[in-house]
C-alpha cells in the first residue's frame, strides 16, 4: 500500500503552546483511519494541519511525497476535501447551493459550469438523503440535516481523500450509522482515503482499517482496532476503565465502561 498522506517531524501549536511534537504519521491510501484521543488531545489539531489550515511550527505534512505547504490550493482541493467540526453559511443559502460550493476547484475563467459538475452534485444530494430538502434554506434544518448537507458539498467535490472531523456531531443514532455506512461504502466501492476523528470508540473500532491514539503530544497506539483496542489503551489515554468485548454483530472491539449505574439482579 502506498501512504498518500504522512507527517514528518510534524510540531503543532497554538501561540507558544506545543500540542503535538515531532509526530510521525503515515495514512495508508485507501483505507479509513480514525483518530481517538481525550478532549484537547489534538486530534482535530492534527487533522487542521494535514488540511493545509493549520501552519505547522516545524516539520511537514506530505501529500504523495510533496510537501503539501508546496502545493496549489486548488491542486490540494482536487485530491483532498475537508468538513471540519464547525461550519456556518449565509443566511438564506439553500442546500443545492452550499452543495455546488463543492465544485469551486474545478472552476475557473476557461472552464464554467459543467454537466459533470451538475451530475456531481445531484449524486452528492441524492446519497445523502436530501432531495426533497435541496431547495431549503440551509439555516432552516434540523442539526442533523444541515451536518448531512455539508457531507454532501464535502462527496460533491469528488476527490480521493476525504478528512472528517467528528462527522456525526448533532445526528441522531440513526443517521450516525448512515453517515458512517455512506462512508464506509465509499471506501469499499470507489477506494477513496477517508480519515476521520471520532469520540465514539466503539463506531471508530467498527468501521477504520486503522486507529491512531493520541496522549500527551505524541502517538500512543497505532494500528487495527483488534490489536489497539485494549483495556490498558483505554485506561492510558482516557483515563477510563473498562473491559473489552467483541461487538456481538461485527467482532470488533466493544469498549464496556466501568462506573456508577442501574445493576440488574
Amino acid at each position: 500500500m502506498v501512504n498518500s498522506i504522512e507527517t514528518k517531524q510534524l510540531t503543532l501549536s497554538y501561540g507558544d503552546s506545543i500540542v503535538l511534537k515531532e509526530l510521525d504519521v503515515e495514512i495508508t491510501e485507501g483505507e479509513i483511519t480514525v483518530f481517538i484521543g481525550g478532549n484537547g488531545c489534538g486530534k482535530s489539531t492534527l487533522l487542521r494541519s494535514i488540511a493545509r489550515l493549520l501552519k505547522p511550527m516545524s516539520g511537514a505534512v506530505l501529500l504523495e511525497g510533496k510537501e503539501i505547504a508546496k502545493q496549489s490550493t486548488k491542486d490540494i482541493a482536487k485530491k483532498m476535501a475537508i468538513l471540519p467540526q464547525s461550519h456556518s453559511v449565509p443566511e438564506g443559502l439553500t442546500v443545492l447551493q452550499l452543495v455546488k460550493q463543492g465544485r469551486f476547484p474545478y472552476q475557473n475563467w476557461l472552464k464554467q459550469w459543467t454537466r459533470e459538475d451538475e451530475e456531481e452534485v445531484l449524486q452528492a444530494i441524492r446519497v445523502t438523503g436530501l432531495e426533497s430538502l435541496k431547495d431549503r434554506s440551509v439555516d432552516s434544518l434540523s442539526g442533523g440535516q444541515r451536518q448531512r448537507a455539508w457531507i454532501a458539498m464535502t462527496l460533491a467535490q469528488d476527490t480521493s481523500i476525504i478528512l472528517l472531523d467528528e462527522p456525526t456531531t448533532y445526528l441522531d443514532l440513526t443517521h450516525q450509522i448512515e453517515i458512517l455506512d455512506l462512508l464506509y461504502q465509499l471506501n469499499q466501492t470507489e477506494k477513496r482515503t477517508i480519515l476521520m476523528v471520532l469520540h465514539d470508540i466503539n463506531l471508530a473500532s467498527r468501521y477504520a482499517h486503522s486507529i491512531i491514539a493520541i496522549k500527551n503530544q505524541k502517538v500512543y497506539g497505532k494500528g487495527k482496532p483488534e490489536e489497539v483496542i485494549t483495556s490498558d489503551l483505554v485506561k492510558k489515554v482516557f483515563d477510563l476503565d473498562c473491559d473489552i468485548v467483541g461487538d456481538p454483530i461485527f467482532g470488533t472491539p466493544m469498549v464496556i465502561p466501568h462506573g456508577k449505574g442501574r445493576r440488574i439482579k
